[in-house]
């Protein structure tokens, strides 16, 4: 395996591995900060080990032991020495390659859990909550978190310092709240595992088109909380999306890793099993007897699809009637945008490209590839494939997704095609 392999492959390693690497020393050191310094350290040895020793069996397992060691290094040289260093002596042991596959023990004593409630502290802004825990559990970028918020990268980066030392400097316990504590810490909770999940489903930048692992991860979390926040909607609502949207992947990418649209989708090869699980997470929702909330109202467009034994069978208007009350909720342009693709199917393209041509004037928009790639799609669909072609095109150079980007002038070549 040449360098540039190993490189990859510890990227992808560190992929699946961080979040877990940061939740365990975060318990170990309460220091959320700290953990990810460590972490980082622990990466920085295996980039210069492994090229020459190889790539350990069980990675995960490697990455912590090395950053456990440097965590009692420090703690030894800490004013804490004796006492922490006594408690890593009873209570924690160098991980062994069995640690890293521990389940869940019946109590919500989940190291990932506890730090995304850590993560969004109210002593934190929302803003800085969501940055810093998709940064440090769901592993992306700065970058790809400001891909995902429409904001500039340095902002995002300026968040996360901020709110590293916020959280080092208030003492913030490490632990999962409860009672009124927890109904408060909810909301962001949510949104965080939201975007943890759609980053998983349709990722923001690189040569994949999906992050199946991101999404099972957010998933997981998602039935986690469902379990101790039981008469929250809005837990059961996310769920039930996540569940459904999550039984397209084996149809969502194709033999070769290039994307297919919804409607072109085998739907005999979707996971009715999650589907029946999202399904009954929605009605459990539903049985709770509140007004359905944005999570809520998104997985129910997402039964309607799921519903849908073809494509020419979906029920448009419906979705159209959904997204309305959707954007009496949560309104926002994204949602708008949905909406015109729903109406356009329901009503024809000539309605959906009138709310589409509304928003091109929006600032929070214009950086936004899916404006011009829906502009596109309406626009083929009304036979003005010059003009789809350029939509197609800006919609290419916006995307940061190498196989979207590649769809996005596949579908600008064949409008040039039929517009000769």
């Amino acid at each position: 395996m040449n360098d540039s392999s190993v490189q990859r492959t510890i990227d992808a390693i560190w992929r699946i591995e961080s979040a877990k690497l940061i939740a365990g020393l975060a318990r170990m050191v309460r220091d959320v900060g700290l953990a990810e310094d460590l972490a980082q350290d622990a990466l920085v040895i295996a980039l210069e080990r492994w090229p020459n020793i190889g790539i350990p069996d069980n990675p995960g397992a490697w990455l912590m032991t090395t950053a456990k060691r440097r965590a009692i290094d420090l703690l030894r040289r800490s004013k804490l020495r004796d006492q922490k260093y006594e408690e890593f002596g009873r209570g924690n042991a160098l991980y062994s390659e069995d640690d890293m596959d521990m389940s869940m023990d019946g109590e919500v004593g989940d190291d990932l859990l506890r730090l995304i409630f850590t993560t969004c502290h109210p002593v934190l802004s929302k803003e800085a909550r969501v940055a810093l825990t998709l940064r440090l559990l769901g592993g992306l970028t700065t970058d790809e978190i400001a891909h995902a918020f429409l904001v500039g990268e340095s902002t995002i980066a300026q968040r996360i310092v901020r709110a590293k030392r916020t959280l080092s400097a208030s003492r913030v316990g490490f632990e999962v709240p409860v009672g009124e504590e927890l109904k408060e810490r909810l909301s962001t909770v949510l949104e965080v595992i939201y975007l943890m999940f759609n980053e998983g489903y349709t990722a923001t930048s690189g040569g994949s088109w999906i992050r199946p692992l991101l999404c099972q991860e957010a998933l997981r979390l998602g039935r986690i909380l469902a379990e101790i926040a039981a008469g929250e909607p809005e837990v059961h609502g996310l769920v039930a999306l996540m569940e459904i949207q999550s039984s397209r992947f084996k149809t969502r990418v194709n033999a070769t890793g290039e994307p297919i649209l919804l409607m072109d989708q085998n739907r005999a090869l979707w996971d009715q099993l999650l589907i029946r699980r999202g399904m009954a997470a929605l009605e459990r929702a539903r049985n709770l007897g509140r007004p359905l909330g944005p999570y809520a109202l998104q997985a129910a467009i997402s039964a309607c699809h799921a519903q849908a034994r073809t494509a020419s069978e979906t029920d448009w208007a419906r979705i159209a009637a959904l997204y309305e009350a959707l954007s009496r909720v949560m309104p926002s342009p994204i949602v708008e945008l949905n909406r015109a693709v729903a109406i356009a199917m329901a009503f024809g393209p000539a309605f959906g490209l009138q709310i589409v041509d509304e928003l091109t004037s929006e600032p929070s928009l214009k950086e936004y590839h899916l404006l011009p790639s829906v502009r596109g799609d309406l626009l083929v669909k009304l036979d003005r494939m010059e003009e789809a072609r350029i939509e197609f095109e800006r919609a290419a150079s916006l995307t940061r997704n190498t196989r979207e980007r590649e769809l996005l002038h596949k579908r600008a070549a064949e409008c040039a095609s039929k517009g000769c």
